[in-house]
């Protein structure tokens, strides 16, 4: 699809879903593949005794730690595309909240009660959360990089607000259902041997505008294993809290452990309570790539409130609306030729184009820094401080209807 410039497409791949789902247009090569494409980077004769990344757009993106860590002789070797999947990070935020087999945020805003809107909120936090494989990751965006879909009358916007460190800002809106979602994110990762744990920052808000209820809403950490089992694994502890109707969930995400049971993989174990008393209403357990339910304490009756099949299977691959109201700094356009050789498998290719984005962007970093010029973001405001870390909040009251669709 040609957008803006004529030398400038487009490239939109399936959104990420249930391993098991077959209908996808891009598989990576095998970890030998990469290894040996990684290897080819290393010029003979290169000094491999230094420990110390050189600074590319990737140092911050969580597989390059990965990679650092387990081949510290590679450190001097910038990441080639067989190690990402043909996308950007902006693209899989988005996708968490406009790609699924249901409309989780409309059920939100119509619940009956506070509590069927409350138990309507934790499903839909659960619903953002994807299966990751291990060993690719990404494309790290650039600073400035938007990505702008729309589903129905949901509209949703996120920016690369910050690339050192690497922050992202997402708004979407339904005018309709008079719902906002805000988030405001940043990963730092901690090697920790056998592991590295990525601590996602920042915090989610929903607000169901018409019942003037406000949810807040933390993430889990993303960690990544090497031994014994490579795998790449949601955890910790999520809280889900809305002061106006008086309720707090807390979620606990388990995973498999070399001598856990394999009951305990991708499990969720948590309760609903209300913020005056410490005694639960409900309690909730189940999968979060299978089902989740809630049980109510006071006569026992259990409903399942999330099925990941149905809500994150058959999902639909956006589609460009308006080619001409494409920006240029949208992902599937900034990322375009890069995706395009990995979906036809020609890396040379790919390799060069993504070489050319990180030449470009340093390029850009460098005529900043000789101006004295601070870059800002164009959709969000951006602050920092210590005490309360990034917080991003919206230019516009509405995100508008985006070029690019999903069909429905």
């Amino acid at each position: 699809v040609t957008v803006g410039d004529p030398g400038a497409s487009a490239v939109l791949t399936s959104p990420l879903s249930l391993e098991e789902e077959s209908d996808t247009n891009y598989r990576a090569p095998n970890l030998l593949q990469r290894v040996v494409s990684l290897l080819k980077n290393v010029r003979p004769g290169s000094d491999l005794t230094r420990f110390q990344a050189i600074n590319t757009v990737d140092d911050h993106n969580i597989l390059y730690y990965v990679s650092n860590m387990i081949f510290p002789v590679l450190l001097q070797v910038q990441l080639p595309p067989l190690f990402n999947i043909p996308k950007s990070q902006l693209q899989c935020y988005g996708e968490s909240v406009y790609c699924t087999g249901q409309d989780m945020l409309s059920r939100c805003a119509n619940g009956t009660s506070s509590v069927d809107r409350f138990t309507s909120v934790v499903a839909w936090s659960i619903s953002t959360l994807r299966p990751l494989a291990f060993g690719v990751a990404p494309y790290n965006p650039i600073l400035g990089e938007t990505h702008h879909v729309s589903r129905g009358a949901l509209n949703v916007l996120v920016e690369q607000v910050s690339h050192h460190p690497p922050v992202s800002a997402l708004h979407a809106t339904n005018e309709e259902d008079n719902i906002e979602t805000t988030w405001c994110h940043y990963a730092v990762p901690k090697f920790y041997g056998t592991s590295i744990e990525a601590m996602v920052h920042g915090q989610k808000q929903l607000k169901l505008l018409s019942k003037d209820e406000t949810y807040v809403i933390n993430s889990p950490k993303l960690v990544i294993r090497f031994f014994p089992i490579p795998s790449v694994d949601w955890l910790g502890n999520v809280t889900i809290r809305c002061e106006e109707s008086g309720l707090e969930a807390e979620l606990c995400y388990k995973g498999s452990s070399f001598l856990s049971r394999r009951a305990n993989y991708r499990s969720i174990r948590g309760k609903i309570t209300l913020l005056s008393s410490s005694k639960p209403i409900y309690e909730i357990s189940g999968h979060w790539d299978r089902t989740v339910t809630v049980k109510d304490t006071a006569n026992g009756k259990l409903t399942v409130i999330y099925n990941a099949k149905e809500v994150l299977s058959g999902l639909k691959t956006p589609t460009v609306k308006d080619s001409q109201g494409i920006w240029p700094s949208e992902s599937a356009v900034v990322w375009g030729e890069v995706s395009r050789g990995m979906l036809s498998k020609c890396w040379d290719k790919a390799r060069e184009a993504k070489k050319a984005i990180e030449e470009k962007e340093r390029e850009f970093v460098r005529e900043r820094e000789s101006k004295g010029e601070t870059w800002v973001s164009k959709h969000f405001r951006v602050s920092y401080s210590k005490e309360t870390g990034w917080e991003c909040s919206p230019n516009q009251k509405w995100v508008p209807p985006a070029p690019i669709v999903v069909p429905l």
